[in-house]
């Protein structure tokens, strides 16, 4: 079965979290790994929501490798599909579904890998461990949590891990780079509460909760939260300028002064899409709940806020810089917050810049900060340094960003292939 194939046979498991049902596509996968030699191990929280661990093993002269990836996927409801979302077509090239870049196309990858590196024997120098997770879209907690609170043993001596969500191409002025995930944004979910007069719904209202829900999200629509520069987007800011015209590399060393960074932003218009996250905290209002009645004007609205902090930033340094937005009439309250990964560990990253750099030697690979989360937060608890390292060739035209949990998700079948290729030489140059 090729990588592509197997991507395909993916897609056609509908595990959309809520609720997920991981179970057949996990049992899929270890189907294939154990008919292979390999050893495997099921944790799970939930019956139909297992993980997956499996063991490659090494020559034992370097510590274990993680390889990590989850199978469950966004919902597709309420988006305009032109193709069945969970029907894996083959078409113009392109492999077509939900979860064909997250993250099921990286599984793909990560699988066929591991599947080669069996069939050839190959010991690498530490063992590989494989794992397979449940429920990444709602946080982890029946997945990559549960794992490493309650079967911590399975990952002894693992000091690094590959996962989502770097080794993807994207040009800048005609240059193509990789960038590889060293570190990536906190969570911070809240909720914000307006309130003001309720009332019969046949007289007038000025000026009350529903104007200022309207006050609230147009302020988060048009306006940024100040910017901080972390050590990450310097280097990445440096590693892009060095490839650039000295003009280019100029005003785009420019994003690193705060004094300047959001009129170079709205300069670059939509080329500045993947710099602004990275440069700012965020803060995006997903939910709004009010009023029982259509009669009735209510005197309380709820609005939950997905909000997401750069590395050295706190919720209380959130929640200051947001009341300095929003106002002191507006009530804030911090939800779910998280710690990310530890403080960035080089120390995988030449290997992984090399492979990409032999696999395609016009792209230059960067270190890159997420702007979303991975399950690398929850690994990162053991102290394991995860890299976003699924490596793409893509389209320069293809809008890779806008695609991941959008409708017509789909990847290119050759982008399968690049990337299973690099993984396989990861293995094999792992800890030599």
């Amino acid at each position: 079965m090729t990588p592509a194939e197997l991507l395909q046979r993916l897609i056609r498991f509908d595990t959309t979290n809520p609720p997920g049902n991981e179970r057949a596509c996990v049992e899929l996968i270890d189907g294939l790994l154990t008919e292979a030699g390999l050893e495997t191990t099921i944790v799970a929280k939930k019956p139909e929501r297992p993980n997956l661990v499996a063991r490659l093993p090494g020559a034992g002269t370097a510590p274990p490798l993680l390889l990590q990836g989850h199978v469950d996927v966004v919902p597709t409801t309420g988006q305009d599909w032109s193709r069945d979302p969970f029907g894996g077509e083959l078409a113009d090239g392109f492999i077509h579904g939900r979860g064909a870049l997250d993250m099921k196309g990286a599984v793909a990858m990560m699988v066929s890998a591991v599947l080669r590196a069996a069939k050839q024997e190959l010991q690498p120098a530490g063992d590989v461990i494989l794992v397979v997770l449940s429920d990444e879209e709602a946080g982890g907690d029946d997945g990559a949590l549960h794992l490493v609170t309650e079967r911590p043993d399975l990952l002894e001596g693992v000091r690094y891990a590959i996962g989502e969500f770097g080794g993807f191409s994207f040009a800048v002025a005609g240059r193509r780079f990789y960038p590889i995930q060293v570190d990536e944004k906190r969570v911070c979910w809240m909720r914000a509460t307006v309130r003001g007069p309720g009332g019969h719904g046949s007289l007038p209202m000025h000026g009350g909760t529903m104007a200022r829900l309207a006050k609230l999200l147009r302020t988060l629509d048009r306006k940024r939260l100040p910017v901080h520069v972390t050590p990450v987007m310097e280097r990445t800011i440096a590693a892009i300028g060095e490839e650039l015209p000295k003009p280019l590399a100029l005003g785009l060393g420019r994003l690193l002064d705060p004094r300047l960074t959001d009129r170079v932003l709205d300069v670059l218009g939509e080329r500045g899409t993947f710099f602004d996250p990275l440069l700012h905290n965020t803060v995006n209002a997903t939910i709004v709940a009010g009023g029982d009645k259509v009669n009735v004007i209510p005197s309380e609205i709820t609005v939950d806020l997905d909000a997401r902090l750069l590395p050295g930033q706190t919720p209380d340094d959130l929640l200051r810089e947001l009341r300095a937005l929003v106002g002191d009439d507006v009530e804030l309250e911090v939800g779910r917050a998280e710690p990310g990964p530890p403080e960035p560990d080089f120390g995988l990253f030449d290997l992984l810049s090399g492979v990409l750099k032999d696999a395609d030697p016009t792209g230059t690979p960067i270190p890159m900060l997420l702007a979303a989360i991975t399950d690398a937060r929850h690994f990162g608890r053991l102290g394991i340094q995860g890299y976003g390292f699924t490596p793409m060739q893509l389209p320069a035209d293809l809008r890779f960003t806008e695609l991941i949990h959008a409708a017509d998700e789909r990847i290119p079948a050759g982008a399968v292939d690049f990337g299973t290729d690099a993984i396989l030489r990861v293995l094999e140059r792992y800890g030599r």
